[in-house]
């Protein structure tokens, strides 16, 4: 699912008076670095990959050559999430290509490239349905934004020719939100299996597998530290009895709402959990940066109105934050490349005026 993309859909055009301006090819590739803010000096040479429609959740391959990411463009008949793969340009102003790997039935969600870089794993609705899903009438719920949790979503591994090779989760209910060890043999995913929002582990090869969270709330897009030694994932914690309520209700309906969400760490192993943030509002898609003690995270923390979301870093302790990216908008799900040498992240700026979300590559500073 596109975590939070949607919640700005109101307000996108309003933004685009206050986004920065930039020169393009024909083609539409940046032919300077003026895709940047002044301010984001951890930047450089900020690349726009596509072009069009709501892409999110650009990962790299363990190699750092390809990316794969989910795609929604209604003018292209692409009506929900569908998974593509692309090699990254090998320099400054080359095309980004890139082509179907899901199977363009259901709705498929949070793609990652496994070790071998010959496979992707995601998860898809389409054995529920080949329609798209029902989105959920928010008016019914005071127009709060709520995720669904399809129980029709399954992860499956496919080669990059689009063939489903293994269907990894069979139980009732949602599975979705994977991600891959650094050494590519455990799976790291959200289920709703046991009756509440969490963590679990899953060997590849055989299959065992090991619940990581038993808090009560969300738990979810998880992933494991460079080194291979620490998790770090988003939750919510619900603590009154009417935030319990709420959660549970939604819960009972196969729903979340996930506006309230801080930044946990723990051992590999899921012992030390602990929370990192404190900040309140969206504290969400959090990563260990490449030395496996710094994090970098989207945020909507500053800004009481819920927006714009922006991408900060800090120690494994909470403490020096610091704002990376300035958009007015969005700029979330950032992951750096193998090397540490780049990072993708997806972001409103460029768009146009319109509530597109597109993938953008850069050079990090230190």
């Amino acid at each position: 699912m596109k975590k939070l993309v949607f919640i700005l859909s109101g307000i996108l055009l309003i933004l685009s008076s206050c986004s920065n301006s930039s020169k393009v090819t024909e083609k539409g590739v940046p032919v300077t670095d003026t895709l940047r803010y002044p301010e984001e000096t951890h930047l450089k040479n900020i690349q726009q990959l596509t072009f069009g429609g709501d892409n999110a959740e650009a990962y790299w391959s363990y190699d750092g050559k390809s990316l794969v990411f989910q795609r929604t463009s209604a003018k292209d008949g692409i009506l929900c999430d569908q998974i593509y793969v692309g090699k990254v340009p090998r320099k400054f102003g080359e095309e980004f290509t890139y082509k179907l790997v899901s199977t363009g039935k259901g709705r498929t969600t949070c793609p990652f490239f496994t070790k071998d870089g010959k496979h992707i794993i995601y998860a898809s609705t389409h054995l529920g349905s080949e329609a798209c899903p029902p989105t959920p009438d928010r008016a019914k719920y005071g127009n709060k934004y709520i995720w669904p949790l399809y129980e029709s979503y399954d992860i499956f591994m496919a080669d990059l020719d689009g063939k489903i090779v293994k269907q990894l989760t069979t139980a009732s209910g949602y599975d979705a939100e994977a991600t891959l060890s650094p050494d590519g043999e455990q799976m790291l995913y959200t289920s709703d299996k046991d009756g509440d929002i969490d963590l679990y582990i899953m060997n590849l090869k055989t299959g065992a597998e090991k619940r990581i969270t038993n808090m009560l709330g969300y738990d979810g897009g998880a992933w494991f530290s460079p080194d291979g030694t620490k998790l770090i994932w988003r939750a919510s914690r619900p603590k009154s009895e009417a935030e319990i309520k709420e959660y549970k209700d939604l819960l009972a309906e196969n729903l979340v709402a996930p506006t309230n969400m801080e930044v946990w760490v723990s051992n590999a192993d899921g012992s030390n959990a602990r929370q990192v943030t404190t900040y309140g509002q969206a504290n969400w898609a959090p990563a260990y940066m490449p030395d496996s003690k710094r994090i970098i995270f989207a945020s909507n923390h500053e800004y009481k109105r819920g927006f714009p979301f922006n991408l900060y870093t800090m120690n494994e302790d909470g403490t020096n934050l610091q704002k990376i990216s300035r958009d007015k908008g969005f700029d979330a799900f950032p992951m750096f490349s193998p090397n540490g040498k780049k990072i993708v992240f997806c972001s409103n700026r460029n768009n146009g005026g319109t509530r597109d979300t597109n993938v953008f590559i850069a050079d990090w500073v230190e």
